[in-house]
Parts: structure tokens; C-alpha cells; sequence
């Protein structure tokens, strides 16, 4: 009898060996290879996916006919802003978060607007019918236009697909699917990638719009689906904090659509409702005349928002002093810490450093610069920021500022939640327009803005 092959693969990044090793040399995860067994590849034409799409041909380029997309809206403004104005026919939409973040309520939402218009296939592997039912009612979602099914077997799934002919198909979760051929368990990584060649085969081929639920592990990374991202069309990481209500669902990849929007949303007793003022949000409850705060705008897209940044200085009471950054990059806070204290002149290598971003934003541009060295220095000087204050600029390791893009943009977004004052560099690749009723300084450096606060 012929030995049974084999071969090893990581279940964080699926990255594929030779031979067991105690860490994945692509990823760097210990005690993460697992072994599975080779699959024959003969198979019969009737067990794939794709069986009875037909054969296709290469065609020449001339020949291909390039029409628009086919998009519909999902009844959700936020997450049609996030897919690119809606989502595509015969798509495959990746939608991955922690467990009870919210994902399954976003997708029974959408059905109460999608099922006016299309059938609706939801597919649970993780709840059975009566559960589904008894939390759609509890969320007000139509029972008309919308079937339910609690499987978990790949083929199962597939004919009933192929049986109702859904507009859409949700699949809640990806790491609860399994196809019986394959010799490896369900949730790994061989299994996700199966099953999920099979739904895009399906999405591509019949014209189905495929929203596919994928959990992510404590390091934050998509658990299995994360070696897959590059088979779907769209990733959608919906984020939020364990005791915020505030949702952040962003785009990590989109073949239809920008990849820099997100979509803010607030969970409440009846589900999700749409954020679509965030800058407003953000800043509820902001306090007034306390030092270590400061106002900046971010675009998230085509969308300003406004956050904000707080600081926190303390003398250190032990040798070595503590670092902590929150929704603001850490090697970019540090080097402004290291730019405060060198061009700025102030002491801090002797302080506890603590920043951290209202409302689970992660900040990831340079306009955010400014406003972090601002926030330092109040809280350094224990001075506040004056309420109707706001900074935007990108500080250099110089001290120097330079200008953002969409400056202007950023002014007018400033101006309607009421600042008066703002704080801007001088110099500017273009012509800055300040809006009516806003003032603006204009700052060389880090001192003549910390200047300010005197």
C-alpha cells in the first residue's frame, strides 16, 4: 500500500512546508504547523465547484465586452460608502471582525432592506434557524423575500444554492463550513480555502452576491480567512472597542472602490444604527479646559472626520519610563516625542507617555502630527488647549511643519462643528481658503505652536 503523502501548513498565515517546524517562517507564530494529508487531485468533473457552468474559452481582448459594474444599494449608507457606492453583482465580500462585534447583526440588517427587492439565502453554521428567527424579530427584520438555513456541509449548501437561485447569499461563518472530500478539519486553513474557491465559483458563475462572515484571532488578524484575502473582492474589517457602542467597518481591500472610507455605526437594543456625523460623535463629551487635548481632521476617504487626540505626561515614579499609544501609530508618536523634546525644548525623557484617540479612530496620516505635539505640550506645561482650537499639519524631524492635501476640505469640516481658531502651516502647496468664522494661525515650527499655548 502506498504511503499516505502529506505536507505541513500554518494555521495563522497558511503558509505551506515541507516539514514540521516549530516556528512559521513566514509569519514568525510558534507551535502553529499543523500537518494534512495530500489530496488525490483526480477527481470527477461532477465534484467541482464550478460543474455545469459550462467551458470557457480564451477570448481576445477586442472581443471582451466592458460595461459598468451592476451595483445595489444594501440599505445602509455606511456600508455602501465602504464597498464603493453599493454593493456588485456576482461579487465576493469578505466581512471579518472579533466574536460579538456585530457582524451578524449587520448582515440580518441588510436582508431587512435587500429583501424587498432580491431573494436572500442566509447560511448559518453557527445558529440554528429558530435562533436566527427569534434575533431577527427581536431587530424588526422582514420575514418576506428571506430563506434560512443551518448547514454547515459545503455540498449541502451548494445545491441549495443552486436549487433557490438566491440574489444573495450570506454565509455566517466561513470557519464553521467544511467540505467532506477534504481531510483536514473544519476552521483550517485548507478548509477556508476550499470552501471559499467554491462560493466565488459560485458568485462568479450563477451571479451571486456572496457576503461571507470570517471571525479574527487575538492577534486581530482574520483567523484562517486571512490567506484568502486575496481570492475575494472586497475586505471589510469591522473594529470596535469591548466598551465603546461606536462600530468603525473600513475597507482593507475593495476591486470595485477606494480602500481608505469607512463606515461608522453605533450598537444599540435594536441592533446597528448609522453614524453620519462621526466628527460629531467623536467629540461628544469632549471636556472643556483640561490640558493633554487637541482637536485634529483626518480623511477617512472622501470624508473628513474630526478626532480627538489626548496626551498624558507624568513624572516617572520608577527607572524606566512607560510608553502606551492607542488608535496613534507607536513609532510615529515616539518620534514625536523624541521631536518635542529636541526642537521643542522640553524634558521628557524622564516622563510616563500615554496618547490615546476618542472614539476607537486609528490615526494613521502625518495631518494628525501637529495635534499630538500640541496635546504633549499642554499636558507637559499642564496648560489647556483653548475648546475652540483645532491643529492640522505634518511635523518633520526638523520641527519644521509642512502642509496636508484637502487642506481646504479639512477647514470647512472644522468650521461646521464650531471651532473658531485653527492651527495651520505656513507654508502651503496651495491656496488655503478659510472658511468664515474661522481664524487661522499659521505655524513655522514646533515652537511657535507651542507658543501659542502660553
Amino acid at each position: 500500500m502506498a504511503k499516505a503523502r502529506s505536507s505541513f501548513y500554518c494555521t495563522e498565515c497558511g503558509n505551506e512546508t515541507l516539514k514540521w517546524q516549530g516556528k512559521c517562517p513566514s509569519c514568525g507564530a510558534w507551535n502553529t504547523i499543523v500537518e494534512q494529508p495530500i489530496k488525490d487531485t483526480k477527481k470527477k468533473a461532477a465534484a467541482s465547484p464550478s460543474a455545469g457552468l459550462g467551458m470557457r474559452h480564451p477570448r481576445p481582448m477586442a472581443e471582451v465586452e466592458a460595461v459598468d459594474e451592476l451595483r445595489f444599494n444594501t440599505g445602509m449608507n455606511e456600508l455602501d460608502r465602504v464597498l464603493g457606492g453599493g454593493a456588485v453583482k456576482g461579487s465576493l465580500v469578505l466581512v471579518g471582525g472579533a466574536p460579538g462585534i456585530g457582524k451578524s447583526t449587520l448582515m440580518l440588517q441588510i436582508c431587512d432592506n435587500l429583501c424587498r427587492f432580491y431573494d436572500v439565502l442566509y447560511v448559518s453554521g453557527e445558529e440554528s434557524e429558530r435562533q436566527i428567527k427569534l434575533r431577527a424579530q427581536r431587530l424588526g427584520i422582514r420575514e418576506e423575500g428571506v430563506y434560512l438555513y443551518s448547514e454547515t456541509n459545503l455540498d449541502d449548501i451548494i445545491s441549495a444554492v443552486q436549487e433557490k437561485k438566491p440574489d444573495i447569499l450570506i454565509v455566517d461563518s466561513i470557519q464553521t463550513i467544511y467540505n467532506g472530500d477534504s481531510g483536514s478539519s473544519p476552521g483550517s486553513v485548507a478548509q477556508v480555502k476550499e470552501c471559499t474557491m467554491a462560493l466565488m465559483h459560485l458568485a462568479k458563475g450563477m451571479g451571486v452576491t456572496v457576503f461571507v462572515v470570517g471571525h479574527i484571532n487575538k492577534e486581530g488578524s482574520l483567523a484562517g480567512p486571512k490567506v484568502l484575502e486575496h481570492m475575494v473582492d472586497c475586505v471589510l474589517h469591522f473594529e470596535g472597542e469591548e466598551h465603546n457602542s461606536y462600530r468603525i467597518l473600513r475597507a482593507a481591500k475593495n476591486r470595485f472602490g477606494a480602500t481608505n472610507e469607512i463606515g461608522v455605526f453605533e450598537m444599540g437594543d435594536q441592533g446597528l444604527a448609522e453614524v453620519p456625523n462621526p466628527s460629531e460623535a467623536m467629540l461628544s463629551g469632549r471636556p472643556e479646559n483640561m490640558p493633554g487635548s487637541c482637536v485634529t481632521c483626518v480623511m477617512e476617504g472622501v470624508r473628513p472626520v474630526l478626532a480627538e487626540v489626548q496626551a498624558l505626561l507624568s513624572p516617572s515614579a520608577y527607572g524606566n519610563s512607560r510608553r502606551t499609544s492607542n488608535g496613534f501609530d507607536y513609532n510615529r508618536a515616539m518620534m514625536m516625542l523624541a521631536v518635542l523634546e529636541k526642537r521643542g525644548g522640553l524634558a521628557l525623557s524622564n516622563c510616563d507617555f500615554y496618547v490615546n484617540v476618542i472614539g476607537g479612530l486609528m490615526l494613521d496620516e502625518p495631518a494628525a502630527d501637529l495635534a499630538l505635539i500640541v496635546a504633549l505640550a499642554s499636558s507637559f506645561r499642564d496648560k489647556p488647549v483653548p475648546f475652540d482650537l483645532a491643529a492640522i499639519g505634518e511635523v518633520g524631524l526638523t520641527g519644521e511643519l509642512r502642509s496636508v492635501n484637502t487642506i481646504n476640505q479639512r477647514l470647512s469640516e472644522v468650521r461646521r462643528l464650531g471651532f473658531t481658531k485653527c492651527l495651520v502651516p505656513t507654508k502651503s502647496s496651495g491656496k488655503i481658503i478659510a472658511p468664515s468664522g474661522l481664524g487661522l494661525i499659521r505655524v513655522g515650527n514646533i515652537r511657535e505652536a507651542i507658543a501659542v499655548l502660553v
